[in-house]
């Protein structure tokens, strides 16, 4: 089995993006196996607790609407080229993602991470939720499957907090400064949002090895 760990935040753009093309390729092997595993990375560790408004955000970020559009561009176009939803009309918050990240490491536990990654990508990028509220978050984890009430009391104290904000800081100790950041079997990293054709060829390679070695 290959191990897949990612490094990637729940409200990076070219996560989503990346998250779907690595999915779309993984789709074309269903008898390959994987091992994935979402390890955190804050893009804005010292966002506020209840966040920001989109707009002071992206205006404080880019230095104005203009180049934020600009900035944005790229974006727009892959996700319109390449079918991938996003609604960045109804993002009206960028969130602190901290409690995000603990619910994707209490998922990985119970075997839903992967669901989970993908519930909160959908909230945010298409259905445009604040995912920095306790509400909106204990609405996704249930709807993947994590205890309800388990998690509003988990989400109500600091379990993990630290444990969160040391693998984030584990990851740029090792030299991440962005993401989304594949490291596969501990040994090849693979950096951005790569498209379906490159993941296939990977996906093949990592077949061909495997073959390989049975045949030793």
């Amino acid at each position: 089995m290959i191990k897949f760990e990612i490094f990637s935040d729940p409200i990076c753009p070219w996560c989503f993006i990346a998250k779907t093309w690595f999915d779309r390729a993984r789709e074309t092997y269903p008898e390959q196996e994987f091992e994935v595993i979402w390890k955190p990375f804050q893009l804005n560790p010292e966002m506020p607790l209840a966040g920001m408004d989109r707009s002071d955000y992206l205006d404080q970020k880019f230095g104005g609407r203009q180049k934020a559009i600009e900035a944005y561009r790229p974006i727009v176009n892959t996700t319109i080229e390449q079918n991938i939803k996003i609604n960045f009309e109804f993002i009206k918050r960028t969130p602190n993602t901290l409690d995000a990240h603990r619910l994707i490491h209490w998922s990985q536990l119970e075997g839903i991470q992967d669901k989970m990654v993908s519930g909160l990508f959908k909230a945010y990028f298409q259905d445009g939720k604040d995912i920095g509220k306790k509400d909106s978050l204990i609405e996704i984890s249930a709807a993947s499957g994590l205890d309800e009430e388990l998690t509003w009391r988990l989400l109500s104290s600091d379990q993990d907090k630290k444990l969160v904000a040391d693998l984030d800081y584990n990851a740029r100790k090792i030299g991440i400064s962005g993401v989304p950041m594949f490291i596969i079997d501990g040994t090849y990293a693979i950096s951005g949002a790569q498209k379906v054709e490159f993941w296939k060829k990977v996906f093949l390679e990592i077949e061909q090895n495997l073959n390989s070695k049975k045949e030793i």
